[in-house]
């Protein structure tokens, strides 16, 4: 029920976001979906793609620090409200939420969303008995 992610250290100067996409497209590697952070001095590019160990090594190839982590994809609710649901659950459950972001498809009606919990097992258990869909990786790889 764990989606790897992997995460890429840029310097926030003209061109790293290009260099980077342009690295994983020219290795063969589809961004599935993407978050952006940053700084006045750097930024962290979170991806979600088909081949993270890909990913990785061609990156780390050209220099970029790169790491894994485990997050979580979980179907929504696509109306008012579906996104406090599932936060109101997790709050109940004493989870918090590191960061989350959203998939660029949707699933049948639900939108998706990306999370990186501080209790990722806990978190996969609470939704789950409260029948959120948690989405499992090679679903998302392929969608």
């Amino acid at each position: 029920m764990h989606v790897e992610q992997i995460s890429i250290f840029i310097e926030n100067k003209f061109g790293r976001l290009a260099e980077v996409t342009r690295i994983l497209g020219d290795a063969g590697v589809n961004i599935r979906t993407l978050s952006l952070a940053d700084t006045s001095d750097f930024g962290i590019l979170r991806l979600i793609v088909n081949d993270t160990e890909k990913a990785r090594t061609v990156l780390k190839e050209r220099g970029f620090t790169v790491s894994k982590t485990e997050v979580v994809a979980v179907e929504i609710p696509d109306r008012p409200g579906g996104l406090a649901d599932i936060l109101q659950v997790l709050d109940a459950d004493g989870i918090n939420v590191e960061y989350m972001y959203a998939f660029v498809e949707r699933c049948g009606e639900n939108a998706v969303m990306i999370f990186r919990f501080d209790e990722t097992q806990k978190a996969i258990t609470t939704l789950t008995s409260k029948n959120f869909n948690v989405l499992p990786g090679n679903r998302l790889y392929s969608m």
